[in-house]
């Protein structure tokens, strides 16, 4: 083993102070390492950042002390402060901003940076990490952070050169804005934020990796593909959130493409709000928990448009059997994505506004019409599947089921004047989340999907609040899973953020229950929690508001009372403890496999 001798060190110790300490000559021209981050940030628009402070990001922090341009925020730990950039980016369109030091704090980053990877969500994580000349030596809170954070993003960046530190910062948001969204970790050295180093704005930038991806499609494919649609008998256009990162122009022109075509839609979880679900032509959510209607027109489909949607196993179940008779376009950003889990027949990458906007024009162009005698067919077979109310509940007057706490929720936040964002934390209650409560546009919905990760929910909301103070802003919760990282709760305190957390507490994990008593043979392994907080007593030693509903008669009082305070408020739901979320596609399984509720209305099966 190689060993470094004292007076080595002493000298090295000494060059980096000889390049902290700037030079008359170069004071004028030259900058600090931290001061280059904060006014590349200032300069790429970004207006607040999470965090957490410690050792190995001190000058930033120094730096952020010293402008008033940058609203930090300080969570309670390093995930808390990606969710929370997470929420801040889906619910505006920009880039979601953290800072973290370095060891635990890059590695209590990581399922934020993972979760933003698989949604497709645009972050930039900076990293605080050990002196350049300690790197590699076990030092104190070091990790490899370039290496543990290489698989879940982007792209990665370790500076060691201060004069390349501002143009890897616009080169970072940059990728993380373009093509299929996502994270990229800049990992900076102690040493390099103290370092003075020369300052180059975006327009200067050197742009190492020539990030250029396709963003318009081919015409040839967008005029194959229309010409396949105007030929359809039973098509249906399957959205996801590429449709929402595309923006409002790509929801507003697939509206008009929807109604031009008269096709019935449908859509992945991260793609709702992107298509109104007030309209008629909505089938709802698309997949293990999608509807009936939903999953059995997916099946039966002759011609799939597939837009912004990554064909994911949640949505396709046993791929085999995924739309066994259907010619399938498939448009995406991301050209890894397409004919990586289903072959497709007609490939276009491209972003998904500019391809709407194309197959829109060549619809009008040519004077497409649909069969209109075969859709008719269509639509009435789909109204047969729809009448099968596959929604339906057992109501009770006694018990609140967490379906009719819902749309109590629902029926208040329709008589609200204020726009209303919601978050969700990972179980049962994000499924029925996404059933009963309605999403008319994009950028509303902010849940995890890719990674299901619970604890998501509340610096989600918080991000979300951040960004929009006058809105209101509902994290949908379960008791398990709101306490993976429950202690936000003093982030929302702190900032008086009036977040409302509505915890639907069936005192298990109730997601592993229903696979439990479905899938396994009703043995019940680790999902009761024997000892739970009282949820109310603890947000109110935070210093907010707690309420909680018992019984049907107690719900829509608790609900009022949530939403007309200006406080973070936690209401505490007690629902039905074994009501399981229906319907289901088994894994595995095909979309007309599906397991329904009980109480679902009897179904002539001929008529399929």
């Amino acid at each position: 083993m190689t060993t470094t001798s004292t007076s080595s060190k002493a000298k090295k110790s000494d060059s980096i102070i000889a390049k902290i300490k700037p030079s008359k000559k170069n004071k004028a021209q030259e900058i600090s390492g931290a001061e280059m981050v904060i006014k590349a940030l200032i300069e790429q628009g970004v207006d607040t950042i999470f965090g957490y402070p410690g050792g190995a990001v001190l000058p930033i922090y120094d730096a952020l002390f010293q402008q008033d341009k940058i609203k930090h925020v300080l969570v309670r730990q390093e995930g808390g402060a990606l969710h929370a950039a997470e929420g801040y980016a889906r619910s505006t369109g920009k880039v979601g901003c953290a800072i973290v030091t370095s060891g635990p704090g890059a590695t209590n980053a990581v399922t934020g940076l993972a979760d933003a990877m698989l949604d497709s969500i645009p972050l930039v994580c900076i990293t605080g990490q050990v002196p350049t000349f300690l790197i590699g030596t076990d030092a104190f809170q070091e990790a490899d952070t370039v290496g543990i954070t290489r698989p879940c993003t982007k792209h990665n960046f370790l500076i060691k050169d201060p004069n390349k530190l501002s143009s890897a910062i616009h080169e970072s948001f940059h990728i993380a804005r373009s093509g299929r969204p996502g994270p990229v970790v800049i990992d900076i050295p102690k040493d390099v934020q103290f370092a003075q180093g020369k300052y180059i704005n975006a327009e200067k930038a050197e742009m190492h990796s020539h990030y250029q991806p396709d963003i318009s499609p081919d015409s040839d494919l967008i005029e194959s593909a229309v010409e396949l649609m105007a030929g359809a008998k039973r098509p249906i256009f399957h959205i996801g959130g590429g449709v929402i990162n595309s923006g409002e122009v790509a929801s507003t022109a697939l509206y008009e493409l929807v109604q031009k075509t008269g096709f019935p839609i449908t859509s992945t979880l991260m793609g709702l709000g992107a298509y109104p679900a007030s309209d008629k032509q909505w089938l709802g959510m698309l997949g293990m928990h999608g509807t009936y209607e939903a999953n059995w027109a997916m099946h039966d489909c002759d011609v799939m448009i597939c837009i912004g949607a990554r064909f994911d196993d949640r949505v396709t179940g046993r791929t085999d059997k995924f739309s066994p008779n259907s010619k399938i376009i498939h448009v995406d950003i991301d050209a890894s994505s397409i004919n990586k889990n289903i072959t497709v027949d007609i490939p276009i990458v491209a972003d998904s506004k500019h391809a709407i906007k194309a197959m829109l024009d060549i619809w009008n162009k040519k004077g497409y019409k649909a069969d209109h005698l075969a859709l008719d067919n269509w639509w009435q077979q789909i109204d047969i599947w729809r009448a099968k109310n596959c929604l339906a509940y057992k109501k009770d007057n006694k018990i609140i089921k967490p379906q009719y706490a819902l749309e109590r929720l629902r029926h208040f936040m329709q008589q609200d004047k204020r726009e209303c964002y919601i978050t969700t934390e990972v179980g049962q209650h994000q499924m029925w989340a996404a059933q009963f409560l309605s999403f008319d546009k994009p950028k509303r919905w902010l849940t995890s999907g890719g990674l299901g990760t619970m604890g998501y929910g509340l610096p989600a909301a918080i991000g979300a609040q951040m960004a929009h103070p006058d809105a209101l802003v509902i994290d949908v919760a379960g008791e398990a899973s709101i306490q993976m990282n429950i202690q936000e709760l003093a982030t929302a305190i702190q900032y008086r953020l009036p977040v409302k957390v509505f915890i639907m507490n069936n005192q298990w994990m109730g997601m592993v229950r229903q696979w439990q008593e479905l899938l396994h043979g009703e043995r019940y392994s680790e999902t009761y929690s024997e000892a739970l907080p009282d949820f109310v007593k603890l947000v109110e030693a935070y210093g907010g508001v707690g309420l909680r509903a018992q019984t049907v008669d107690e719900l829509d009082d608790v609900i009022q009372k949530m939403m007309s305070n200006d406080k973070l408020t936690v209401v505490d739901v007690m629902v039905a403890q074994t009501e399981n979320c229906f319907p289901m596609i088994p894994s595995g399984k095909a979309h007309n496999e599906m397991i329904l509720s009980p109480e679902a209305e009897a179904f002539d099966k001929t008529l399929v």
